[in-house]
């Protein structure tokens, strides 16, 4: 699929890009969420919902960069070279940790000897041989991989925000949903 706008991202891509920061949001709200409750039932269910939510985002990464690397983006936005550096930057990063944040609470869970079961019909294979004490190294550096995520993010947002309110270049009409200059 071809992008109608030069200057646009597909349909997909943009499609794609709604998606994972709306599961990103919201598995990484969960997250926090969970992490300190007690042992419960309950507890257990939203752990398990979040390891779905992590390998589900953890597809649709890879169907991201699929698309990504099949379909060009449009061209760079004009804007200093130093901005073009720092969104590309940016953009590495946040592609980076797709990858990086679900593997490791995957390593994680497969470390504990919690087994991922996908949305409890799919059993995942482990990364990792049982092995507490490495799942305990493993366990924050899942959490401070989610943090960065989070973080990188969220400059990404302050940066499209810029460019809408401050610039006023148009530069969020190329992600944004529905047809050029809507």
């Amino acid at each position: 699929m071809i992008s109608a706008h030069p200057n646009r991202y597909t349909s997909t891509a943009i499609a794609l890009h709604w998606l994972l920061a709306l599961g990103i949001l919201g598995v990484f709200s969960l997250g926090l969420y969970m992490a300190d409750l007690p042992f419960s039932p309950q507890r257990v269910k939203l752990y398990n919902w979040h390891k779905w939510a992590g390998v589900t985002l953890l597809a649709l990464s890879v169907l991201r960069l699929m698309w990504r690397l099949t379909h060009r983006p449009p061209a760079d936005a004009p804007m200093p070279a130093w901005q073009q550096r720092a969104a590309h930057l940016v953009h590495r990063a946040l592609y980076l940790l797709f990858f990086a944040v679900p593997m490791m609470g995957w390593a994680y869970s497969s470390a504990a000897g919690f087994p991922i079961v996908w949305f409890g019909v799919l059993p995942l294979p482990d990364l990792l041989p049982v092995d507490k004490a490495l799942a305990e190294a493993i366990k924050p550096v899942h959490g401070w991989l989610a943090w960065a995520l989070v973080v990188i993010a969220a400059l990404h947002v302050a940066a499209a925000l810029k460019h809408q309110l401050i610039d006023r270049d148009g530069l969020i009409a190329r992600m944004w949903p529905g047809r050029a200059g809507a």
